[in-house]
């Protein structure tokens, strides 16, 4: 089971809900971290080249740095650009409209923020299982 994991959301609210459900599946030797910014989880993926996270969770509207792009998406394009990352799980969690289509389009898994909100924790496990 993965255990290293980053949370990328610009309302702290969502940040504490990930991290309390993930916490709450009882798996041994987890570390979450998490960044309120797009820009921000880059440095945090940059430093973590040599031991990348498992599974990133991200939403698509925070800062609006990238337009035309969402700044989950211009995250997806980052992350994908290292090899390091390349067995590394995407995971959208967003309102956005637009995400299964971006999830389409970088092969990355999503859920809706409606469907993660009203879900028990365990919906989570499911993003942590190997492939």
């Amino acid at each position: 089971m993965k255990n290293k994991i980053l949370v990328v959301d610009d309302v702290p609210g969502w940040i504490r809900f990930h991290t309390n459900n993930l916490n709450s599946l009882g798996i041994e030797n987890i570390r979450i971290d998490t960044a309120q910014s797009a820009i921000e989880a880059l440095n945090k993926i940059e430093l973590e080249l040599d031991s990348p996270y498992d599974v990133i969770f991200t939403d698509m509207q925070m800062e609006s740095n990238y337009l035309p792009k969402l700044a989950g998406e211009w995250l997806i394009e980052q992350i994908q650009m290292f090899k390091e990352y390349k067995n590394s799980k995407i995971v959208i969690v967003s309102a956005s409209p637009s995400i299964e289509r971006i999830a389409q389009k970088y092969n990355v898994l999503y859920a809706p923020k409606y469907i993660i909100r009203n879900a028990d924790a365990e919906i989570y496990r499911n993003f942590l299982l190997p492939d």
